[in-house]
């Protein structure tokens, strides 16, 4: 008996977790797993209060019961029993007016499914795009996204640690302001790769964890089971913007070389790193407070009070309105200077393309596309196109940035041309071994 009540148990929790994880219910109005949880602790608490205080019926019948799913009165044998779909559903609202199903045998019990789990037709109270498979699509194409980030993430990563080495380890005269702001800018994508991984893998140990009864699903939606991935969640709210402000940082400094304006490079440097390093603080201490103190559920990655997350979207839509308009300028002063000195009109065009497309990654120009697309305001098919997008510009910058601005970069290439020829000297019998 105990077993089949563990297997009862397991049959039932897992179903209403997968049934809230990829329910197609807007986040703006869903309820998110824990509040459904607590909602079905509500729905049996009732249930069980209600069975406790009702009189039985005279006679052969199927005894009231609560089978994990809906709360049943007793039955009268041989006819079908019907309730209300149970009102913890995420999406009851559109089916409040189904009803669910046991039949009641001769015998007095409850008809079972292979002599153990019980049988009922709770179609009714499915969701309408879960009971036609849309959901299905919509997973692989989830997995999908993910798979593609985490490449890019991974590949980014390995190539920002090796042009990080190179920038700050391998040569001295690489060692200068604009190469240690490209470097901070370097690092800032590899704590951001980083710290997306780990909340990711945070995640998955998270919700992997075996849940076999009641108590499993207490523990596992507890605040201190959660400490870590909401740990790895303001981690990554940092990294993120400080990976946006270090785009700044690039913008300012390279538009202070083109302007010509003497400053001194030292003192500059430190306020570029409070500003690179610092500034993220500011917006995510009052964000992190926030979550705290009004929405601290789960790993708070959703947003049902989009107020708290304009505290983390202003400051960066406004880097990046900022890095729109130096990079504006920037052009503008190119442009003045190649129709000074331009040989011909193919070459004057090629030179401003190529200084057009090198900036766009540098100063996270992209970023400018999505601005007024925001998630709320994107549906279906645009939703997608924006997340797809999104996610392969932001976890393949990394790799690109590195390559353009060390691997590609002349002075670097010199460098290390120079390194190898050295090392070819002082080892002869390695490198010219046949």
């Amino acid at each position: 008996m105990r077993d089949v009540l563990r297997s009862g148990y397991r049959q039932s929790l897992v179903h209403l977790a997968w049934m809230c994880l990829f329910s197609s219910v807007p986040n703006g109005g869903a309820k998110v797993l824990e509040k459904t949880f607590e909602e079905w602790m509500r729905y049996r608490d009732e249930c069980l209060r209600r069975m406790a205080s009702e009189p039985y019926p005279a006679g052969l019948f199927c005894n009231r019961t609560f089978d994990m799913y809906a709360c049943w009165p007793d039955g009268s044998p041989g006819t079908a029993v019907n309730v209300s779909c149970p009102f913890y559903l995420p999406w009851f609202e559109k089916v409040k007016h189904g009803l669910v199903s046991r039949r009641c045998g001769a015998d007095g019990q409850w008809v079972t499914v292979n002599g153990s789990q019980p049988w009922r037709d709770y179609s009714q109270c499915e969701e309408e795009t879960e009971s036609a498979g849309a959901p299905r699509p919509r997973r692989w194409l989830m997995v999908s996204f993910k798979v593609l980030y985490t490449v890019g993430y991974s590949l980014s990563l390995l190539t920002l640690v090796s042009a990080l080495l190179v920038l700050t380890v391998f040569s001295r005269k690489l060692r200068c302001t604009r190469n240690y702001i490209h470097a901070n800018l370097f690092a800032s994508f590899g704590l951001r790769a980083t710290s997306v991984m780990v909340k990711d893998a945070l995640l998955e140990k998270r919700w992997g964890m075996e849940v076999v009864q009641v108590a499993d699903w207490e523990a596992l939606l507890s605040h201190e089971a959660a400490l870590g991935c909401r740990a790895a969640q303001v981690l990554m709210q940092y990294c993120i913007l400080a990976n946006h402000y270090w785009f700044l940082v690039e913008a300012v400094y390279l538009y202070k070389l083109l302007i010509g304006a003497v400053f001194s490079e030292k003192n500059y440097y430190r306020l570029y790193l409070y500003l690179g390093w610092g500034t993220p603080v500011v917006f995510v201490v009052p964000w992190m407070a926030a979550k705290y103190l009004k929405e601290n559920v789960e790993c708070w990655a959703l947003n049902e009070n989009m107020a708290y997350w304009w505290i983390i979207r202003i400051p960066i839509l406004l880097a990046s309105l900022i890095n729109l308009l130096i990079f504006m300028r920037i052009l503008k002063v190119i442009l003045a200077k190649l129709r000074a000195n331009q040989k011909g009109y193919a070459d004057y065009k090629l030179r401003l393309a190529k200084a057009t497309l090198t900036l766009i990654p540098l100063f996270g120009i992209h970023e400018v596309v999505f601005i007024f697309a925001t998630d709320e305001q994107t549906t279906g098919i645009l939703r997608y196109v924006k997340v797809f997008f999104t996610l392969f510009l932001n976890s393949f910058q990394g790799f690109l940035v590195a390559v353009l601005y060390c691997f590609a970069n002349k002075e670097v290439k010199s460098e290390m041309k120079k390194k190898w020829q050295l090392w070819k000297l002082d080892h002869p019998a390695l490198c010219c071994a046949r």
